[in-house]
């Protein structure tokens, strides 16, 4: 029996590509469904379908450079320095980017400069700050289908925020997404997807052994190290768990990076909120106008908050009312003592100098931070003591809780000090050396 032939690229075989096109084709055969960006000198080159796709997405010019099998390579590029915003411009059309650096000495490379994938960026799984929206939570969902329900995870990379959920029946399932509106969506290979969701951007499909109910759960007491998950409320909820187990493993497998900020997995249940289905929302306006004018939502009506994770805050409570009275009077009940007593002023321009911690903490975890990150963490600490101040001597308990649990962390403060100088640069990149036997790759 002849071996199955091995057709890459335009349809030719591998065996009579070039050397380079070898090394390319091999990366693009590992990731199939997302765009390559093959980095060569000062730019990334994308190639055959790749670079027809980009072209047409991006508005970049589509050129032919070169042979290889004997026919003209379809080819589109972008500046290597113009990275961040040609993906910011994908990941809102919900397309995947594989970025592949040159990792070797042209000088020294007898063949193809060796090269290898250093991040794989998704719609879900952004995290960098030129990639995401400031005010809206970036959210990476899976659902699946065990028994006669749904399991449904979510979570946000950039804040470490993880939920897990069970739902009855699909119509919860819409509502959920309507809700949450998560920028990617996993499902299993063989889930047949309806109607209502197939138009959506950012839907990857998993193989379906992903979402098997006992290797996710080993997967999810592996991240958190306990033996059971009693502790998170869904110990007897095989779905939520199948459902969490696919979502961890598939951020493994796109960050390359131990998950260190995703410390805990809460379980949302139905009737703590106020149930409100997509006719609902959209007739509300809650944070969505028909004619895109954010400012005339009920979101752009009460957002005044002082920093951006305020207002994900914010954003999030208006969309899951809340029905536990106690919760609603604790909020009431300091927002009314911050008024009496005249400190809601302060408060604000303090909470004006915090950077945005939140997503800094998780962007430091993945070992994606950026020296501007780091300052505005340090900027952040330096305004703590001011901070706890304004919020000490408070009579609720509230306000009590979150004045006991902010700490100066000085050596932290002393650290960024001496590392990080006082205006940093954007980010330190590092240009490889350029191909000079440009021969040895074509």
């Amino acid at each position: 029996m002849k071996p199955e032939r091995q057709v890459f690229g335009d349809g030719a075989e591998l065996s009579q590509h070039t050397p380079m096109m070898r090394q390319y084709l091999g990366f693009k055969a590992q990731h199939p469904e997302r765009l390559l960006f093959y980095r060569m000198g000062d730019f990334y080159e994308l190639f055959f379908d790749d670079a027809r796709k980009a072209a047409r997405l991006l508005d970049i010019t589509l050129t032919h450079r070169g042979e290889s099998a004997g026919e003209r390579i379809p080819m589109a590029g972008i500046p290597y320095h113009a990275l961040d915003n040609y993906l910011a411009r994908l990941i809102r059309l919900g397309e995947s980017v594989v970025i592949c650096e040159q990792v070797g000495d042209p000088a020294k490379s007898k063949g193809p400069v060796e090269r290898a994938i250093s991040r794989i960026v998704t719609p879900g799984t952004v995290t960098d700050e030129a990639l995401l929206e400031e005010r809206r939570d970036n959210l990476l969902a899976a659902l699946c289908r065990l028994g006669g329900g749904y399991g449904f995870a979510c979570l946000d990379l950039s804040s470490g925020r993880f939920t897990v959920q069970e739902l009855p029946y699909f119509e919860a399932v819409l509502g959920e997404i309507g809700r949450l509106d998560p920028a990617e969506l996993l499902f299993p290979e063989d889930f047949p997807l309806p109607a209502a969701l197939a138009s959506r951007k950012g839907l990857t499909r998993r193989p379906p052994w992903h979402f098997d109910p006992a290797s996710a759960r080993e997967r999810i007491l592996a991240q958190f190290g306990t033996h059971d998950l009693s502790a998170f409320g869904c110990e007897e909820l095989p779905a939520a768990q199948a459902a969490a187990g696919a979502l961890l493993d598939y951020v493994r497998e796109t960050q390359r990076a131990a998950l260190k900020h995703i410390q805990g997995l809460r379980l949302e249940q139905r009737d703590a909120a106020v149930s409100l289905d997509a006719a609902t929302r959209r007739n509300l306006e809650l944070d969505a106008h028909a004619a895109g004018r954010t400012e005339a939502t009920l979101f752009g009506l009460l957002d005044r908050t002082a920093t951006a994770m305020g207002s994900r805050l914010l954003r999030r409570w208006l969309h899951r009312p809340v029905r536990d009275r106690t919760e609603l009077a604790a909020r009431l009940q300091a927002v009314e003592e911050l008024g009496e007593r005249g400190k809601a002023a302060s408060l604000h321009e303090v909470l004006r100098e915090i950077g945005d911690v939140e997503r800094i903490a998780a962007r430091i975890a993945l070992k994606s931070a950026r020296p501007r990150d780091l300052s505005s963490l340090r900027q952040s600490l330096r305004v703590l003591p001011e901070l706890r101040a304004l919020l000490a001597g408070q009579e609720t308990e509230r306000l009590n809780g979150l004045c006991a649990r902010l700490e100066d962390l000085p050596e932290i403060g002393d650290l960024l000090d001496g590392a990080i100088v006082e205006q940093p640069p954007v980010l330190i990149r590092l240009t490889p050396p350029k191909e000079v036997s440009a021969g040895h790759d074509r």
